[in-house]
């Protein structure tokens, strides 16, 4: 399968350099962020709720971020305009990425757009579910990193095995034979599921 030169010039999104700086996510960085974020997350929401209670809502949290995810790559992230300040946010959300897969600094979400995001996602799971909504909002955070690491591997490892390389080969087909199909990263089944599956390997 075509994959373009890991050497291609990487995007340039903002002119103010520290910005700039910003929309990179270095492997490290991001995993040092993450293992500190995700026990302190559990350490807020301890109490809460009862065992039984505390891994449903994080097991629905993972399940509602497979939904999200595939919602997200689909439609804004692949979102077409005739305006360019859409056409801008567009590049600059997901479309870079399509033009440089392989940039290792930019297969992982930076905290520029992953903290707000949480933030938000915390508040309204709070909003909906009250204090225990924590335990719903660290299922749907965890599914977060699941995926980044996820999207990070299929494009930077070779990803051997049975699940691994169906995994990496669904999504490396949305980047090299259709754009406009296989949308999921971390739950691949929801492309049969929607009917968004690529089934020819001709473009």
């Amino acid at each position: 399968m075509p994959s373009p030169s890991s050497s291609s010039p990487r995007a340039r999104l903002f002119k103010n350099a520290r910005l700039e700086k910003l929309t990179l996510m270095s492997p490290l960085t991001f995993a040092v962020s993450w293992a500190l974020l995700l026990p302190a997350i559990a350490w807020v929401g301890w109490g809460s709720a009862g065992l039984l209670d505390g891994l449903a809502l994080v097991a629905a949290g993972l399940f509602a971020w497979t939904l999200f995810e595939y919602a997200m790559h689909r439609f804004p992230f692949h979102f077409t305009s005739k305006q360019s300040v859409l056409s801008r946010l567009v590049f600059l959300m997901h479309g870079n990425h399509h033009d440089n897969p392989n940039d290792g600094m930019r297969n992982l979400m930076p905290l520029l757009v992953s903290l707000p995001i949480a933030a938000l996602a915390w508040t309204g799971s709070m909003a909906l579910l009250g204090a225990p909504g924590t335990w719903f909002f660290l299922g749907w955070i965890t599914g977060y990193v699941i995926y980044d690491l996820v999207h990070f591997a299929c494009h930077q490892w070779p990803m051997k095995g049975r699940v691994a390389s169906a995994i990496k080969r669904h999504h490396m087909r949305h980047h090299y034979v259709d754009e406009t199909g296989n949308y999921a990263i971390s739950a691949i089944f929801w492309d049969r599921v929607f009917g968004s599956r690529i089934t020819s390997l001709k473009r």
